[in-house]
């Protein structure tokens, strides 16, 4: 064989290389005839599905930036690039990866080991009630299944499919009918033989001065996905030498308030109900999936930087109530304290007015159910 045809063999396989992800996205997607109300059941049924893959979010949300909100606004705020294998809802792994390093969360039925590998630093936490999100709730099975919670069959419809990495995904849209609701509506793809979403779309109403109805506040994606159990010793910590191990009893301001505030919410707020929380706790969630509604009680001295942050974050403006912030669906009022030292930290996919009204109706009971 020549050399001339030798190098032409070779740019032909280059080419077919080149040219198979533009082949493989040309071909027809799937679809099928399921009902929006069967998939989206499926969806929450798939917590224990095994699963591993690279997937990537980007939202729009600009929390203020306080200690008190660790990496939280960079989560929701800015592009994160996640890994994950997830052998079970008590068995999983999730990778952050920045240009900056890279962190890691191992989690097991009795709690969660934070790995940070620039400082050889990993600390364990045990299971809490409340907490602030961390990168696995960006993965879009966890986004998904948390959205379409309490999903009505009324406010469910198809999409049309779409090839999410490599694979032909079935939609769902959820258009909420809450007038509390800050979202406009919820569209997830999930896989078709799992049932694990592989992509998730969250749009929220008119919030803020800037903000456009039916904007994209955030999106979710799997750029590589496998349905396969993975391997237990990937979502096994175990810690390199010369590291160091540290354990801590709260992860956050959140957990922290939920164990030690004398508060008992009370079991409905701003006419959303359904409180979930612990015996004990004092942190309270209300609503469902679209409208979700939190309220913390925070201490002067927890209060104080997240309203000193407030007041030098733009479009922050003063209420009846507080400090209030508005991005997209999301928003975020710090109470005024009151005659005990205590402000409430309010914040969820609910509207402005809504909560006022939850801020009014803590100030009325003294924080107390």
């Amino acid at each position: 064989m020549t050399t001339a045809r030798r190098w032409w063999i070779v740019a032909i396989g280059v080419l077919a290389l080149l040219a198979a992800p533009l082949l493989v996205h040309a071909l027809p997607v799937e679809d099928s005839a399921e009902s929006a109300t069967s998939l989206a059941a499926r969806i929450q049924q798939s917590h224990d599905v095994p699963y591993s893959g690279s997937a990537e979010s980007t939202g729009t949300l600009q929390l203020p930036a306080s200690t008190q909100f660790g990496a939280l606004g960079d989560l929701l705020g800015e592009r994160t690039r996640l890994r994950t294998w997830w052998r079970s809802a008590d068995d999983w792994r999730v990778d952050t990866v920045r240009t900056t390093g890279e962190s890691d969360l191992f989690h097991d039925e009795s709690g969660t080991t934070r790995w940070v590998y620039e400082s050889l630093t990993a600390t364990r936490t045990p299971n809490v009630f409340v907490r602030i999100p961390d990168a696995s709730d960006l993965l879009p099975p966890i986004l998904g299944r948390r959205l379409l919670d309490g999903a009505r069959p009324d406010e469910l419809s198809r999409l049309p499919a779409e090839r999410i990495a490599g694979r032909d995904a079935l939609g769902v849209r959820l258009r909420p009918s809450d007038q509390q609701s800050s979202i406009d509506r919820v569209e997830v793809w999930a896989d078709p033989e799992t049932a694990v979403p592989l992509r998730v779309e969250v749009y929220g109403d008119s919030y803020g001065p800037t903000d456009q109805p039916g904007q994209v506040a955030m999106t979710t994606a799997f750029s590589s996905f496998s349905s396969e159990l993975p391997a237990a010793s990937i979502t096994r910590f175990e810690p390199p030498p010369g590291s160091t191990t540290r354990f801590e009893r709260v992860l956050d301001f959140a957990s922290a308030a939920d164990a030690f505030a004398p508060q008992e919410p009370p079991a409905n707020l701003a006419g959303l109900g359904g409180r979930r929380t612990s015996a004990v706790g004092a942190v309270a969630v209300y609503g469902r999936g679209p409208t979700l509604l939190v309220g913390v009680p925070l201490w002067d001295r927890a209060a104080d930087p997240i309203r000193e942050q407030l007041n030098s974050t733009a479009g922050m403006r003063h209420t009846t109530s507080g400090h209030f912030v508005g991005t997209g669906p999301l928003g975020v009022l710090l109470t005024d304290e009151d005659a005990f030292g205590t402000s409430w930290l309010l914040t969820g996919t609910v509207t402005p007015a809504t909560l006022e009204r939850a801020a009014a109706e803590l100030a009325a009971s003294g924080g107390f159910g």
